[in-house]
């Protein structure tokens, strides 16, 4: 779904044809997955993404279809890409906004509000979507990607830096409401 500067929808293109290095503004998501002890569950993407390759980053990002609701797209995309179903999933930064681009020139331009979500037990990852995984207290994992420590996306390292800033547990963090979400993806 592309978008306007107001995060207003715009039209819509395949996600194949808007990565690349005149990437318009157009509607992604994160979700971040904690399990009761508050361990993060980190994903590194598949070596074979035209995307950010073989880079360590949050659970699991994605772009709504058309007319989906964003919860419903989180939600697809979990059991798509990490075999995680009826995963509860709340709101947390609803106007997260970035650009982020590859030593190749490939661009990142989205509105991504970002969800958390709680899950016991492993995922079944997608191999075409994740290489890999592992849990990682959230207590360590925050300040060593704020330090530079820990490499992550790009947009994982500024979303890490928001979601500090709502405390440091994150199975209490408060969730925003969906009227704070751009205009587009604002969906029952």
């Amino acid at each position: 779904m592309l978008l306007d500067e107001s995060g207003a929808g715009i039209g819509v293109a395949d996600k194949a044809s808007v990565h690349h290095a005149s990437t318009p503004l157009h509607l992604a998501f994160s979700s971040y997955l904690f399990d009761a002890a508050g361990r993060l569950l980190l994903t590194r993407r598949a070596l074979h993404k035209k995307t950010w390759p073989g880079v360590w980053t949050n659970s699991c990002c994605g772009h709504p279809a058309p007319d989906e609701p964003m919860a419903a797209a989180v939600a697809r995309r979990l059991v798509d890409e990490l075999g995680l179903a009826d995963v509860t999933l709340d709101l947390v930064l609803p106007a997260f906004r970035y650009r982020a681009e590859m030593e190749n020139g490939v661009r990142e331009n989205e509105m991504c509000p970002v969800f958390r979500g709680r899950v016991s037990g492993d995922p079944h990852p997608n191999p075409d979507e994740v290489d890999s995984f592992e849990w990682v207290p959230w207590s360590e994992f925050a300040p060593a990607v704020l330090a530079g420590a820990r490499p992550v996306s790009p947009w994982c390292a500024l979303q890490v830096a928001e979601l500090w800033e709502l405390g440091p547990d994150p199975l209490a963090w408060p969730t925003a409401s969906p009227t704070s979400l751009p205009t587009a993806a604002r969906l029952s």
